[in-house]
């Protein structure tokens, strides 16, 4: 099954129903059988915050977080206090001296904001993996109700303005890969 962009979609929506009327304009008779649209709607934010898989993937995510947020407090704290420390110095050490030392608190606040940054990277690149081997099981659920039901097209929740319930697939989806994929590990992330 292929996934769209909104405009695109929204395009061939348009095309295919503007091509769907002016057939029926044209020929009077009833319409074949391989020109009906089976349309469902499945609302992915809804997926996003209901799935149990989802919300272990963000669990153990906000646990790697905030062990990273306690180390980096303490360190915080020791670059605060040689920040005291160093305006201490000031007046005892020579300006050469104070100027090397600054430096030198300087690269450890560098330092300091480039492991942030890395240990944003890191936990970026374990989610991606986690929900890649999310996405792979939901995709093939998908494929498989689509196929189960005779589905042509499935829109996104979110571009779409007026819909029936009926037409929504997301809770089937959602049971299904409860089922299917209730967890998934979270690799440790790696700061680099």
């Amino acid at each position: 099954m292929i996934f769209l962009n909104s405009r695109t979609l929204l395009s061939v929506v348009f095309l295919l129903s503007f091509n769907v009327l002016q057939a029926q304009a044209q020929t009077p008779q009833a319409p074949t059988a391989g020109a009906s649209i089976n349309i469902a709607i499945l609302d992915m934010a809804s997926i996003r915050r209901n799935a149990e898989v989802v919300k272990s993937v963000l669990s153990q995510l906000q646990g790697y977080r905030d062990d990273f947020t306690d180390k980096f407090k303490k360190e915080d704290a020791a670059l605060k206090a040689a920040n005291q420390e160093l305006a201490k110095k000031r007046t005892l050490l020579s300006p050469e001296a104070f100027s090397q030392e600054r430096q030198d608190f300087e690269k450890k606040v560098i330092s300091m904001q480039q492991m942030i940054q890395s240990s944003k990277q890191a936990l970026e690149i374990v989610n991606e993996k986690a929900m890649f081997e999310v996405d792979k099981v939901l995709n093939s659920i998908i494929e498989g109700i689509a196929e189960e039901r005779g589905l042509n097209l499935i829109l996104r929740r979110d571009v779409t303005i007026l819909i029936s319930r009926k037409l929504d697939i997301t809770e089937d989806v959602i049971k299904q890969l409860n089922a299917k994929l209730p967890k998934v590990k979270v690799e440790k992330p790696v700061i680099k």
